[in-house]
């Protein structure tokens, strides 16, 4: 297998509420949910990446749309636990999100919210390039917009990887030439307009075969839950391929089909080798308790990537709001990080110049587990919470995130800011490929850039003296809040800022 296997298509957020039900509402006769625990996971194409990604030694990238909201944060932060190499396409309105309340097993009641499908942005070069040296790709359509964008479905028509197409009612016809296109049942009677009373077999037989004459596929592929799936290729006659005895929560059975069929498809297997393999392992997926236990431990573990802060300026929807309005507006969204512990006037003198760089500077920062686990045990020094204040307190700053994973790189996926900023001292290479987060800007055409940062100023230094009884004349005793005075600071200049 070469390159990577992609995944695109529209990723919502879902969440399990677990609780108890032992009472009914006093004002309305149903049931009242104690909530004991909840699950959040990638749901849509998300999760059939995630599948994807779990398979040893697969790289997987997911192509897909996510809003300026604390929606898309999680799903990044979900997506990042994974192993998902995520391409983000800016998405108008609200991130999709479907809540299962569940007791005892059982789900009592889902609440979709989000409203209507928002318009997915343009795809950068980057997600072009990739689709195009892809092994495979699976469209996993969940009929809000992401399969029908016009550069993607350009691209996917274009590209000679293998492709399979995982459809939805409400969402476009697949490009034409797709390997393989995997409806269930109730699916491709829609979709096929099958009239009704004939056999169940006979029923998805026409349905698939009418699906593959008019998108000019290579094969269809009908699931019928418990019953396996009947496949639909050049050959009159369809296969049906029977499933093991499976019982239990069906949730995600289907992305667990089309993704182990990609695989399968990538690895070189015929379309009737990736359907029994996909078959199986489905059945195996709901036998062995559905999703609640397929989620890999770092997704099931994954803490939000944004912690919640005080502050009009800190936390997800205030950076939401603030990156929302500059790109309406047509502005360049900046973003910076760091752990900011004992702020200083070098931390100033770079916040005050990327700021300089665009219409907003969002500073994405790392929460005392997160500068725990990279600096030691005994930082930081100043907690989150105090400095995430301080640094919303400059005016340079227009918001602080506080993430929990010891890079920004799914805090960035969400964000996907023009430009991003580091200080002087990581200048060692002397161009952007110096920069870790290069590749990361890269997927929506961002760029990276550096600049000047004041000499002779480390927390790490200012810690130690600190400990040791020394004082230094550069230590800041305070920082000065907003409105502080800007000292001027040579504006830096990279490709592609504006």
């Amino acid at each position: 297998m070469t390159g990577p296997v992609v995944v695109v298509g529209d990723t919502l957020l879902d969440r399990d509420v677990e609780g108890t039900v032992n009472r009914l509402c006093p004002d309305s006769p149903v049931p009242v949910l104690d909530e004991t625990t909840y699950v959040d996971r990638p749901g849509g194409a998300g999760l059939a990446a995630v599948f994807a990604a779990a398979a040893a030694g697969v790289e997987v990238a997911l192509v897909t749309a996510l809003a300026d909201d604390a929606g898309g944060a999680r799903i990044g932060a979900l997506l990042a636990a994974a192993g998902v190499q995520l391409y983000a396409l800016p998405l108008a309105g609200a991130t999709p999100e479907k809540v299962r309340l569940r007791a005892r097993g059982r789900v009592l009641l889902r609440h979709d919210r989000g409203g209507r499908a928002g318009e997915p942005g343009e795809p950068s070069e980057a997600v072009l390039r990739l689709l195009a040296d892809a092994a495979a790709v699976l469209v996993s359509d969940y009929g809000r917009g992401v399969a029908g964008q016009p550069a993607l479905r350009a691209a996917l028509a274009a590209t000679r990887a293998p492709v399979v197409w995982d459809p939805h009612p409400r969402g476009p016809a697949a490009v034409p030439g797709v390997q393989l296109a995997t409806p269930n049942e109730s699916e491709a009677r829609e979709l096929a307009k099958a009239p009704p009373g004939a056999s169940r077999l006979v029923t998805a037989a026409r349905g698939a075969q009418a699906l593959r004459q008019r998108w000019q596929a290579g094969a269809v592929a009908v699931t019928l839950g418990g019953d396996g799936a009947l496949l639909c290729h050049a050959g009159s006659t369809p296969l049906v391929v029977p499933a093991p005895a499976a019982e239990g929560d069906t949730c995600g059975a289907g992305d667990r089909f089309a993704a182990t069929a990609t695989l399968a498809l990538a690895r070189g297997a015929l379309v009737s080798e990736a359907v029994q393999e996909a078959v199986a392992e489905a059945s195996a997926y709901v036998a062995g308790g559905g999703v609640a236990t397929a989620l890999p431990a770092p997704v099931r573990a994954a803490s939000p990537v944004l912690v919640s802060g005080g502050g009009d300026r800190i936390g997800a929807a205030a950076a939401g709001a603030v990156v929302a309005e500059v790109r309406a507006a047509g502005g360049t969204v900046v973003a910076t990080g760091g752990c900011f512990d004992l702020l200083h006037a070098g931390h100033v003198a770079t916040l005050q110049a990327a700021r300089q760089l665009g219409d907003c500077l969002v500073v994405c920062l790392n929460s005392d587990a997160s500068v725990a686990g990279l600096k030691g045990p005994e930082r930081p020094v100043v907690p989150q919470g105090d400095r995430s204040r301080l640094l919303a307190a400059l005016s340079c700053v227009d918001a602080v995130l506080i993430f929990d994973e010891p890079t920004p790189h799914a805090a960035l996926s969400w964000l996907r800011p023009d430009i991003w900023v580091k200080g002087g001292d990581y200048a060692t290479g002397g161009g952007e490929e110096t920069l870790p987060e290069a590749e990361i800007l890269a997927r929506w055409g961002g760029s990276t850039v550096v600049v000047p940062y004041l000499d002779g100023r480390s927390t790490t230094d200012m810690i130690a003296a600190a400990r040791s009884g020394r004082g230094s004349a550069t230590w800041p005793v305070a920082v000065r809040a907003a409105g502080a005075h800007r000292e001027p600071v040579p504006r830096p200049t990279a490709e592609g800022t504006r």
